[in-house]
C-alpha cells in the first residue's frame, strides 16, 4: 500500500490524497459503505460502483466468520471473488463487537470469548486468529484486534483497556509478519488508537501507535455516544501525533457534519452504517439538510430528493414517489433511499476533496455543515 498527499488546505488540516492498494487507487478523503456480511444492505454491487461511486467497502470479520464462514470464502478465492467486488475492501477485526455485544462476551488477556448472536455457540477470538481470519477473507486493509470502550467509561477502565489493546497489537503485528496473503496480493495492517475521551490516554495511545510504524493508522472508540465536541477534541489530539504522511481512518463516523468537521482535523477515511440504516427508516440526507420522507408534507412534492441532483435517485425520482414506496411498504423504497444516502455521502467527500484542492475548503465546510445539519 502507498499513500500520497496531493494537496493540503491552507486554513485547516484537511488533506486530499491517493491511497494505492492491490485492488485499485482510492481518492481521499473517502467514505466506505459498510458491507458487514459481504453485502451493503439493499444495494447491488453494480449500483455501488456505477451509481454511488464507492471506491472501497468495509466487511466485518466477526460476521463473516459466522456466515458464510471461512471455508466457503477461501474456496471462492477470497471475499472479493465471493461477492464479485473488484475494488478494495477493509475488514474490521471484530473489536467493535467486543463493545456492541457486551452482554455476550468475556474479555481475557488471551482474547475474547463470544456467544454467537445467531445460535449461542461459543467463539474465541485472539489477536492471532483474527489476523489469520482476515488473511483468509483477503481484505486489502486489515484492522488490529482491539477493545472498543463504551461511553461513559471510567478512567481506570479506559487505561486498562488501552494497555491491553496495545499488547494485543504487538501480537497482531507478530502474527501478521509471520504470515502471507493467500490470494497473490499484498495486504496491510492498521493499528487502532484507543483511550476513550481522556486526553492523556489518547496522547499515550497515539504515540504508541505511531511508534509501530505501520502503513496507516485508525482511531477507534469514538462515535459511541459521547458529545460531538469531545469526539472532535480527541480526534484533534490524535491527529497532532499520528504521522501526517500516513492515512488516518476515523472508525464509525458519522453524520455528514461529523465527516466534514473531521476532514478539517486531518482525517482521510470514514465508515458508518448511518446512511443505509437511516435510509431504511426513511431518513434521507441531502445537500440542503435531512428529511423524513415518510412525513405527509412530501406526499405531493414532485421535486427531486436533492435539488443539487447529487445521486441517481435525484435524477430519476421525486420525493412524492419515494414517500409512496415507504407508505406502501415497497422494497424498492428501501433500495432507492439507500442508494441515495450512500450516493450523497460519496458526493460530499468528493466535493470536500475538490475544495481542498481549490484552496477554499474551510469556507465551504462552514457553509455546508450548517446546511447538512438542517432538518427540512
Amino acid at each position: 500500500m502507498k499513500f500520497k498527499i496531493c494537496s493540503v488546505d491552507g486554513h485547516s488540516k484537511a488533506r486530499a490524497g491517493e491511497l494505492l492498494t492491490a485492488h485499485g487507487t482510492i481518492e481521499t478523503p473517502i467514505f466506505m459503505p459498510v458491507g458487514t456480511a459481504g453485502t451493503v444492505k439493499a444495494v447491488h454491487q453494480h449500483e455501488l460502483e456505477n451509481e454511488i461511486g464507492a471506491q472501497i467497502i468495509l466487511g466485518n470479520t466477526y460476521h463473516l466468520f459466522l456466515r458464510p464462514g471461512l471455508e466457503i470464502i477461501e474456496k471462492a478465492g477470497g471475499l472479493h471473488k465471493f461477492i464479485n467486488w473488484n475494488k478494495p475492501i477493509l475488514t474490521d477485526s471484530g473489536g467493535y463487537q467486543v463493545y456492541s455485544l457486551s452482554g455476550n462476551r468475556k474479555i481475557k488477556e488471551e482474547g475474547v470469548k463470544f456467544a454467537s448472536h445467531i445460535d449461542g455457540s461459543k467463539l474465541f477470538f485472539t489477536p492471532e486468529n483474527v489476523m489469520d481470519t482476515q488473511r483468509t477473507i483477503g481484505a486489502d486493509i486489515m484492522m488490529a484486534f482491539d477493545e472498543c470502550t463504551p461511553y461513559p467509561c471510567e478512567y481506570k477502565y479506559a487505561q486498562k483497556s488501552m494497555e491491553m489493546t496495545h499488547r494485543w497489537l504487538k501480537r497482531c503485528v507478530t502474527r501478521f509478519n509471520e504470515t502471507e496473503g493467500k490470494y497473490g496480493y499484498d495486504q496491510t495492517l492498521f493499528p487502532i488508537v484507543q483511550g476513550s475521551v481522556y486526553k492523556d490516554l489518547r496522547e499515550k495511545s497515539a504515540t504508541f501507535i505511531a511508534e509501530q510504524n505501520l502503513e496507516g493508522n485508525a482511531i477507534g472508540g469514538l462515535s459511541v455516544g459521547e458529545p460531538a465536541e469531545e469526539m472532535y477534541a480527541m480526534t484533534e489530539v490524535v491527529c497532532s501525533i499520528l504521522p501526517p504522511e500516513k492515512p488516518r481512518y476515523l472508525m464509525g463516523v458519522g453524520t455528514p457534519g461529523n465527516i466534514l468537521e473531521s476532514i478539517a482535523l486531518g482525517i482521510d477515511m470514514f465508515d458508518c452504517v448511518m446512511p443505509t440504516r437511516n435510509a431504511r427508516n426513511g431518513m434521507l440526507f441531502t445537500s440542503q439538510g435531512f428529511i423524513n420522507i415518510k412525513n405527509k408534507k412530501w406526499q405531493n412534492d414532485l421535486s427531486p430528493i436533492d435539488p443539487e441532483g447529487t445521486t441517481f435517485a435525484d435524477r430519476n425520482f421525486s420525493k412524492a414517489y419515494l414517500r409512496h414506496l415507504f407508505v406502501a411498504k415497497e422494497i424498492l423504497g428501501l433500495q432507492l433511499a439507500s442508494i441515495h444516502n450512500l450516493g450523497f455521502y460519496l458526493w460530499l467527500v468528493k466535493e470536500a476533496r475538490k475544495h481542498i484542492i481549490a484552496g477554499d475548503f474551510a469556507e465551504w465546510k462552514t457553509k455546508m455543515v450548517k446546511q447538512v445539519e438542517t432538518r427540512l
